[in-house]
């Protein structure tokens, strides 16, 4: 089973640069999409599916144009669930969770803690909400929780660390935040796999970011720690353009 994240910074944007070639030759069971700044006007429907896949969207009910994630998947889910538990962030369009019968698929694009970490506070209330959520779904069945989680976990995620230390996305409360979700049971696929293989899966649209590998490991694929022995392999696909985030892929044994 395959199963791909991308942060795809809008929708609109990449489907001019490709991404239908790139969503087909993945040719994953499972394709989630994050930040797709789509704006549901009631006229147009969401601008990309393919014959043979399920649909499911959210957008941003806060502001036009942002967040908003899409998930398609070949194989229907049992049910369908929009935001955290009692469908808190949902308004931001942030988290759709797909039940199946072997597992629950989570994908969520989180908040950035924004510039001078004004919206640190709303992250770490996010924070203490997934991980709840999240383990109340893990005592029912294994839990895949996916998409770009705007942080950097460790300093061989990220290419300058010393000078990046306090910017969003590399404080010492969202690295102990994700630290935490490890320890309550869950898998980094990626780091577990490869524990000192350097690959980034961000880079600025600044300074030649990308052309120089100046990048942040902030996409993931996390799996309850009893479904990890499924997994056989976990990967970053650099090689993959049209968005400042490349795909992830993860392959399960199911």
């Amino acid at each position: 089973m395959k199963l791909i994240s991308f942060n795809v910074n809008g929708i609109r944007a990449i489907l001019k640069k490709g991404f239908d070639e790139t969503f087909s030759s993945f040719d994953a069971d499972i394709f989630f999409i994050q930040e797709t700044k789509f704006t549901e006007n009631g006229k147009d429907p969401f601008p990309f599916w393919k014959e043979g896949y399920h649909l499911y969207q959210r957008v941003s009910q806060v502001r036009k144009g942002y967040s908003g994630v899409a998930v398609l998947s070949k194989k229907e889910p049992l049910a369908v669930h929009y935001g955290l538990k009692e469908g808190k962030y949902d308004e931001e369009g942030r988290v759709i969770t797909l039940e199946f019968p072997e597992f629950y698929f989570v994908g969520a694009y989180v908040p950035n803690s924004g510039d001078g970490l004004k919206r640190l506070p709303f992250r770490e209330q996010y924070e203490a909400d997934l991980l709840l959520y999240l383990q109340e779904l893990d005592a029912k069945k294994p839990v895949i929780y996916a998409g770009d989680l705007n942080v950097a976990h460790e300093e061989i995620d990220i290419k300058n660390p010393a000078s990046n230390h306090n910017n969003a996305g590399f404080t010492d409360e969202e690295r102990g935040w994700f630290g935490n979700l490890l320890s309550h049971g869950f898998v980094d696929t990626f780091r577990a796999l490869y524990p000192d293989q350097v690959t980034y899966s961000w880079w600025s649209y600044r300074f030649h970011a990308r052309e120089n590998n100046a990048g942040w490991r902030i996409d993931y694929f996390l799996v309850s720690s009893r479904l990890f022995p499924k997994v056989k392999d976990s990967r970053i696909h650099t090689e993959v353009m049209g968005s400042d985030h490349c795909p992830i892929e993860l392959d399960l044994d199911l």
